[in-house]
């Protein structure tokens, strides 16, 4: 399978990030062809500092070598790179109904974060998200549960760009991208706030960073709020808030809700919280020494990885827009 995703260059990666997306990139690496990407052009519906913005875009790639991701078995590149990304866009969005993203979720609470910036990128976001997957010609796409919408639009573009366009005989240009979820850990919530999604946005102590220190980690973890009552159990209505901590515990050791249970029965939430951070620590120690090593070699790292995926990245999004533009009607200049 062709598999597309992306993610922000934030200037760091969470638990959250991880499981929900990273972890599966990890894998589908093996079997799949991949293409991974900074989506520094989306990051830009929030105002950012340049040298920064500049910083966190490098320090995404190390850490996507780090977590695991290797540039031999998928392509990961930045998407400003590219040539292509902001074209298609603009052509989907002739074909896309104002009313699609309106009701766009996400658009709706960033709006309410962000209400200082709201600006049209943020509203036209999706279709962004939609010319990156089409782009490569994605069959699937690992996303949280919160992307699931913006995948639904990508597919709803499809439709319409392949009857608005088709090909001779009436074949379709693009296909229709399936939407791939992680079985666990698809949308980790935020340790002080457990009806939301573990965020950057809702503060330091609402995760825990990848490369967190130890005593950040345990500090975080012994902070993270929790439910009425003492019993460590599996219940994510009732108990939210230690059903997540469970979760992250399931995650980071391959522990089932019932053993995590029977091992901390008779116990309560600060037993709990001490074995979790350590859990967390010990998990994320190899991570981290990765990325300390990678550091050290930096600017050629960098330098060669970059190069390899934005070639081939730019020779796949190269033999889409040919065709679009064939199809639309447009020029074609190599």
């Amino acid at each position: 399978m062709r598999i597309l995703s992306g993610i922000q260059p934030t200037g760091l990666i969470h638990l959250g990030n991880y499981f929900g997306a990273l972890k599966q990139w990890i894998d589908l690496q093996k079997k799949n062809d991949c293409y991974f990407m900074v989506v520094d052009l989306h990051a830009l519906t929030i105002p950012q500092n340049s040298a920064q913005f500049k910083q966190n875009i490098e320090s995404a790639i190390l850490d996507y070598l780090a977590v695991g991701l290797d540039p031999k078995k998928c392509t990961l590149f930045v998407q400003s790179q590219v040539v292509g990304h902001t074209e298609l866009a603009w052509i989907l969005g002739t074909l896309t109904p104002l009313g699609e993203l309106e009701r766009m979720t996400q658009f709706k609470e960033k709006s309410q974060q962000h209400k200082d910036s709201v600006n049209a990128g943020l509203f036209t976001y999706p279709i962004l998200q939609a010319a990156d997957i089409l782009l490569y010609q994605a069959d699937g796409v690992p996303v949280g549960k919160d992307q699931e919408q913006h995948i639904e639009l990508a597919r709803t573009l499809v439709r319409k760009f392949n009857l608005h366009y088709p090909l001779p005989k009436n074949k379709a240009l693009f296909k229709e991208p399936a939407t791939i979820l992680p079985k666990e850990g698809a949308k980790i919530l935020s340790l002080n706030d457990p009806t939301k999604k573990m965020s950057k946005s809702l503060g330091t102590d609402s995760y825990v960073a990848i490369f967190d220190k130890p005593e950040v980690i345990r500090k975080k973890i012994m902070s993270a709020v929790t439910d009425s009552g003492r019993e460590i159990k599996f219940n994510a209505e009732e108990k939210p808030a230690i059903s997540n901590l469970m979760t992250i515990y399931k995650l980071v050791c391959g522990m089932d809700y019932s053993k995590i249970e029977s091992k901390f029965s008779g116990k309560g939430y600060g037993d709990f919280k001490k074995d979790l951070a350590e859990k967390i620590i010990e998990f994320l120690r190899p991570i981290q020494d990765k990325r300390l090593k990678l550091e050290k070699d930096k600017k050629k790292i960098l330098s060669q990885t970059l190069e390899l995926g934005r070639k081939k990245a730019q020779k796949e999004a190269g033999k889409t827009m040919k065709l679009v533009r064939q199809v639309v009607g447009l020029p074609w200049t190599k």
